[in-house]
């Protein structure tokens, strides 16, 4: 059983310290040996939700054919950010498994909504080839007896809401699916919100249907992600909404001056009025300024990968990459910059109102240092308890914050 109350775990740790009397702990005065055994221990007794994981579209790409006999998801892997052992050993328990519907869909939503289902039965089937290690998960007591059993929960998420189409009871639908949240739209403006990346500025916000679509998701259960959506349509939102929002894999604007894909200090405080969560997206290009105009770095990295006949894809390549990224810091940044980003939502939001959404398998090479994969999710932890965070403050961090907005939404959609 990996959940335990903050008490229990107050307790191991203290075990752990060699002490056995109930104290406050100043975690960041321990030795960096100590904190990060504390770390590793947290990170498997804590259950820990990532808001946003993109490993459908990376099998996707890799040609997987459901008509086909079953191409399993590695269970240990050389290839991107997601599989079991890793997974295992960062402690991650409940990815978000993104269904991730790319903008060239939005003028073809029924050919969307077929792509749609193809990944969410796709889902469905490592599921099911895989029962003993991997579990659906439609609601945080899923994940919880997910959990509990040692299975990693794989609940989804449908990343563009452009399969909706114009037909409101495709809402309906995707929820009857197993998708728990829709990020409005992606890169482009669909017929439900205007895109953070679009200049078009279609419906100056969320259009008239993409009204009732909030409305229609708050009546039968499905999280609306704020993620990817104009400011005018976040603020859309958060006028007509029921329920608490979540923006599943976003960061500061106060870190990324002028990136309207981030979200602003005044976006957060209407989050946190909202009783929503932002979900750090750990990707270079989201976290830092200094990272995000590096493209010259990205070149030359390229061409030290060139000389050496590899790809940043291959195995060999990674430790040139570490060895680049050390000696280029800002063409990655670090696990230091993703905790400065849940500093300062604490400071502008309230520790209620943050989590973790890390984009991985969707950002390809630009992972900070320290957070290359689902297995370094204790790097995290360390930074975060050598800032003085409390065990209470991780444990909202990593699965608390998202499961009492998915709660919330659960309790407004049962009530109507």
């Amino acid at each position: 059983m990996k959940q335990r109350s903050t008490l229990i775990l107050t307790f191991s740790i203290l075990v752990l310290l060699g002490s056995c009397t109930k104290k406050e702990i100043d975690y960041s005065a321990l030795s960096n040996e100590r904190l990060q055994t504390i770390a590793d221990s947290l990170a498997q007794t804590t259950i820990i939700v990532d808001g946003h994981v993109d490993l459908p579209y990376r099998l996707r790409m890799k040609n997987f054919r459901l008509e086909k006999e079953f191409l399993a998801i590695p269970l240990e892997s050389k290839d991107g950010d997601f599989d079991y052992v890793r997974a295992k050993q960062g402690g991650l328990d409940a990815p978000f498994m993104s269904i991730y519907i790319a903008s060239s869909y939005n003028a073809t939503p029924d050919k969307g909504k077929v792509y749609a289902d193809s990944l969410i039965t796709m889902v469905q089937r490592i599921a099911a080839e895989h029962p003993s290690k991997f579990a659906l998960a439609n609601s945080p007591s899923d994940i919880e007896a997910n959990t509990k059993s040692g299975k990693i929960s794989l609940p989804m998420g449908m990343e563009n809401g452009s399969p909706i189409g114009n037909d409101i009871n495709n809402v309906r639908y995707f929820y009857d699916r197993g998708i728990r949240y829709v990020t409005l739209t992606h890169s482009k403006d669909n017929q439900i919100s205007d895109s953070s990346y679009d200049s078009l500025h279609t419906w100056k916000g969320l259009s008239p249907f993409g009204e009732k679509v909030v409305a229609e998701m708050n009546a039968v259960g499905i999280m609306v992600d704020v993620s990817h959506i104009s400011d005018s349509a976040f603020y859309d939102v958060m006028r007509l909404t029921k329920a608490p929002c979540i923006a599943s894999h976003s960061s500061c604007r106060h870190f990324t001056p002028g990136f309207e894909r981030n979200m602003s200090d005044d976006m957060l405080r209407a989050l946190a009025k909202n009783g929503g969560v932002i979900q750090i997206n750990f990707g270079a290009n989201f976290i830092d300024s200094v990272a995000r105009t590096h493209d010259a770095l990205r070149d030359s990295l390229e061409r030290v990968l060139q000389a050496h006949q590899l790809t940043s894809k291959d195995e060999a390549a990674k430790p040139i990459i570490a060895k680049f990224g050390l000696e280029h810091k800002a063409l990655f940044s670090d696990v230091e910059r993703v905790a400065d980003h849940i500093d300062h939502v604490v400071k502008i939001a309230g520790v209620d109102h943050v989590g973790l959404g890390s984009d991985f398998d969707g950002v390809g090479d630009s992972l900070p240092l320290g957070l290359k994969d689902v297995s370094h999710y204790p790097n995290l932890i360390f930074a975060l308890l050598k800032r003085g965070y409390s065990v209470e403050d991780i444990e909202k961090i990593c699965y608390k914050n998202v499961f009492r907005v998915w709660n919330q939404v659960i309790s407004i959609a049962g009530a109507k």
